[in-house]
């Protein structure tokens, strides 16, 4: 690291959340101003990258028997994830335990029953479908 990039980030400090700085920006990072400048694509990019890969291994966590899944199951279970987030996914036990006895039609239903399918209906709604007729 050169003497440049030390003083910065020390100066900086580095944070992994997003944060209000002294002067009313979100930041991130060392110092990224993400009100002003954003991210750029190749960022979204690796950050999605990133996040997918743990919505899969999540579900790889949840369902012990995630192999046997058809792709469009496997896939509706996994974009459901990454939109929910593990902690609240985990919470669909009624969905969860319909899944680990195959009833693919109940795992559905507790879907489409849920505050989630309300928030997001089209999203919620193209996933309970591959989950019902995988």
């Amino acid at each position: 690291m050169s003497d440049l990039e030390e003083m910065v980030r020390r100066h900086e400090g580095c944070r992994l959340l997003p944060y209000v700085d002294t002067v009313g920006k979100m930041t991130i990072g060392v110092g990224r101003n993400l009100t002003d400048n954003g991210i750029s694509i190749g960022e979204a990019n690796f950050m999605f990258a990133n996040d997918l890969l743990h919505a899969e291994m999540d579900v790889k966590r949840v369902f012990v028997g995630w192999e046997d899944f058809s792709e469009n199951r496997y896939n509706a279970l996994v974009d459901m994830m990454f939109n929910l987030g593990i902690a609240n996914f985990r919470k669909f036990t009624k969905m969860i335990a319909a899944i680990n006895r195959e009833e693919w039609l109940v795992a559905a239903v507790e879907m489409r029953n849920s505050l989630w399918y309300s928030q997001v209906p089209s999203r919620a709604e193209e996933l309970a479908r591959l989950v019902e007729h995988g």
